[in-house]
């Protein structure tokens, strides 16, 4: 057990997302921090329900889709490792607005909210980094959220 808290230590030191982030910013995350497994198709989040815990992939592939009633599911974009899976743990109302499943057999992990909230209101600085980090992948997922509406109209 005290390996396996060690290695994900090591993980999550070393997820390009927090890489190189204030060593005792980290420490105090880690606690909250725990490893997933999911299999090909299994549900990763899913939309509506509650939304706990940002998401770093370690291995594997996440497709973010939008469902809709009498529709088929529409792929907004595919994560894989390196990369994370969520904001809504950091506003409110803190709820999926995708669905999420994994693509292949994937291993991530998982910082509850909370937990994480707190200490990015106890440590502005580090806040302040980790936001740096967050609004680019938000961007970027807005910027391609753009060019499917826009495919999808034909604009």
């Amino acid at each position: 057990m005290k390996e396996d808290r060690r290695e994900l230590a090591r993980e999550l030191r070393t997820h390009p997302f927090l890489q190189g982030l204030d060593p005792g910013f980290l420490d105090a995350i880690e606690g909250a921090t725990q490893e997933r497994e999911f299999e090909t198709g299994d549900p990763v989040v899913r939309e509506g329900e509650p939304a706990g815990e940002l998401i770093l992939v370690l291995q594997g592939k996440i497709g973010l889709e939008l469902v809709a009633p009498d529709r088929p599911r529409l792929s907004l974009l595919t994560v894989g490792p390196g990369e994370i899976v969520g904001w809504s743990w950091l506003l409110p109302p803190r709820i999926w607005q995708v669905d999420g499943r994994a693509l292949k057999a994937t291993r991530v992990l998982t910082i509850e909210g909370n937990a994480l909230r707190k200490v990015l209101e106890d440590r502005p600085k580090d806040a302040y980094q980790f936001m740096l980090r967050l609004v680019p992948v938000i961007s970027r997922r807005l910027h391609i959220a753009r060019i499917q509406v826009m495919d999808i109209h034909a604009v």
